[in-house]
C-alpha cells in the first residue's frame, strides 16, 4: 500500500483550520483534501498533516501523507488531486512516494512558520488578509533585541492558548528572527514544535515592543511569569504561514512509479 508525501499550498481564511471537524462546522483543509483524493482514487483515505493549522492560518509549505491502493505516478497523484480542489484554495505542490513508516508529523524534526506585519499609515488592500496592519511605525530593532530572550528552552504558558493540550508548555525554540523588508516587518520563526497559540502570542507581544509600549525587559518578565494573563496582544492569524517542514535526511523519497 503506497504511501505519499504530499506538500501543500493553501489560502487558510476559507477553512476552520488544517483539521476536520464535522461537515456541520464548516470546510477545513484536511477535509478537502480527503474529498479531493477520494474522489480521484475511488478510496476511502485518511490524510495526516505536520501541522494543525488554526484557521485563517495560510501554508506554502504544509506536508501530509495518504496511503493508497494503488501504486500511481507521482505526477498523476498530484495532478490529479489538483483536479478536483480546483474550486479550492489550496493546491498540492508534490506529491512523492516514500517509505511506510514515514509520517507527516512524527518523523518531522523542523517547524517554520513566518509572521508578516506591514507597518504604514495608509490600511492594507492587497494584503489586508495576508499580514497585519499596524498604521503606526515599529521599531524593528527593538523588536530584533527582544526576540532574541525568547530563544532557547522555555517554559512558554504565558504564550500558548488556555485551549493548548500539549502535555508540556516547555519548548526549544530555534529561531525567532526579526527582518525588515521593502513593505514591512517579517518575523520567522523555527522549532521542533509550537504550542497552540504559541507563535501569534509572542510575535503579538513582541509588537507592544515595537511600538514602545513594553520593553525587553517587560518581556522577559512575562516569559518568567509562566501565566497566560501576562501575555500582551496576540496576532491575527491571516498574517501566519507555515512555510516549511523539515525531515531527518534518512527519509529519501523512494522511485517513482513509471507511467503507463
Amino acid at each position: 500500500m503506497p504511501r505519499y508525501k504530499l506538500t501543500i499550498e493553501y489560502d487558510g481564511g476559507a477553512y476552520l483550520g488544517w483539521q476536520m471537524q464535522g461537515a456541520s462546522f464548516g470546510k477545513s483543509v484536511q477535509g478537502e483534501l480527503v474529498r479531493a483524493i477520494g474522489d480521484f482514487s475511488g478510496e476511502a483515505v485518511a490524510v495526516g498533516g505536520a501541522g494543525r493549522t488554526d484557521a485563517g492560518v495560510h501554508a506554502t509549505g504544509q506536508v501530509a501523507h495518504v496511503d493508497l491502493t494503488r501504486d500511481w505516478p507521482n505526477r498523476v497523484v498530484r495532478d490529479a488531486t489538483n483536479r478536483y480542489l480546483k474550486d479550492e484554495a489550496i493546491a498540492v505542490l508534490a506529491a512523492e512516494k516514500m517509505p511506510d513508516d514515514f509520517d507527516a508529523r512524527f518523523s518531522a524534526v523542523r517547524r517554520h512558520y513566518l509572521y508578516r506585519i506591514i507597518d504604514r499609515r495608509p490600511p492594507l488592500t492587497l494584503d489586508r488578509l495576508r499580514a497585519w496592519w499596524s498604521p503606526k511605525a515599529l521599531d524593528d530593532d527593538r523588536m530584533r533585541e527582544a526576540a532574541r530572550l525568547l530563544i532557547g528552552r522555555h517554559d512558554f504558558t504565558t504564550f500558548r492558548s488556555t485551549e493548548c493540550q500539549a502535555k508540556s508548555p516547555v519548548r526549544n525554540l530555534d529561531r525567532f528572527d526579526v527582518a525588515r523588508t521593502d513593505t514591512g516587518i517579517e518575523c520567522r520563526l523555527d522549532a521542533r514544535s509550537f504550542l497552540h497559540n504559541q507563535v501569534r502570542s509572542m510575535v503579538g507581544t513582541l509588537k507592544l515592543v515595537g511600538e514602545g509600549l513594553w520593553t525587553a525587559d517587560d518581556l522577559a518578565e512575562a516569559l518568567a511569569k509562566r501565566d497566560r494573563k501576562a501575555c500582551g496582544t496576540v496576532g491575527p492569524a491571516h498574517a501566519l504561514y507555515l512555510t516549511q517542514v523539515d525531515y531527518p535526511t534518512h527519509w529519501e523519497p523512494l522511485a517513482d512509479t513509471p507511467e503507463t
